[in-house]
C-alpha cells in the first residue's frame, strides 16, 4: 500500500478573553459617578422655621407685638429694625451695621430681656421671634449675614419674609 499523505489537522487553541482590563474600567466609571453624585448634591443651610398658626398671632406661640423683632434688609448693606408693629413699636426703628457692635449687640440685649420677661411671667425659654425681610435690592450676603447673627445670638426662632408693608418700604428708602 502506498503511503498516504496524512491529512493535517490544525490544532485548536482556547481562546480566553482577559477581562482584567473591563473590570478596572468598570471600577473606574463606578467610583467616577459615585463621586459625581456627591458632588452634584447640594450644600444648604438648615433653618429651624415656627409654624405659621392663622388663629394666633401668626407665628406659633403667640408672638404679638411683644415678642415679635423685625429686621428689614435694604440695599447698600442697610439694616433697619424694630420691636413690635410700625405703627406703634415698643422699640422705635434704627439703623444699625453689622457685626458685633451692631445687629449681634442688639439680638443679644433684646433676646436676654425676652427670656427675663417670660421667665417672670412663668413661660421660661420663650425668647423673641426675629421676622427677617430682605427687600428686592438687598444682597444674598446680607441674608446669610442676618442668618450667621441669628446662630451666634443663639435665636431659635425666626422666619424669613419677603411681603414688605407700604410703609416699611417707605422706612427702607427714607433712611
Amino acid at each position: 500500500m502506498k503511503n498516504l499523505p496524512q491529512k493535517v489537522r490544525s490544532r485548536k487553541l482556547n481562546s480566553r478573553v482577559d477581562l482584567t482590563a473591563m473590570v478596572s474600567v468598570s471600577f473606574l466609571l463606578i467610583i467616577f459617578f459615585m463621586v459625581a453624585l456627591e458632588l452634584r448634591k447640594s450644600k444648604v443651610m438648615d433653618l429651624s422655621l415656627p409654624d405659621y398658626d392663622a388663629y394666633t398671632c401668626g407665628w406659633t406661640g403667640g408672638c404679638g407685638e411683644n415678642r415679635s423683632y423685625t429686621i428689614l434688609l435694604g440695599d447698600d448693606n442697610k439694616l433697619i429694625c424694630y420691636m413690635g408693629l410700625l405703627e406703634v413699636p415698643k422699640i422705635a426703628p434704627k439703623k444699625l451695621e453689622y457685626g458685633k457692635n451692631g445687629i449681634r449687640q442688639e439680638l443679644l440685649k433684646q433676646n436676654k430681656k425676652m427670656l427675663n420677661y417670660s421667665a417672670q411671667i412663668g413661660r421660661p425659654g420663650r425668647g423673641m421671634v426675629v421676622i427677617i425681610k430682605p427687600s428686592k435690592k438687598s444682597n444674598f450676603k446680607n441674608l446669610v449675614d442676618i442668618l450667621d447673627e441669628m446662630a451666634i445670638a443663639d435665636i431659635s426662632t425666626y422666619a424669613i419674609v419677603n411681603d414688605f408693608t407700604p410703609e416699611e418700604a417707605k422706612l427702607l428708602a427714607s433712611k
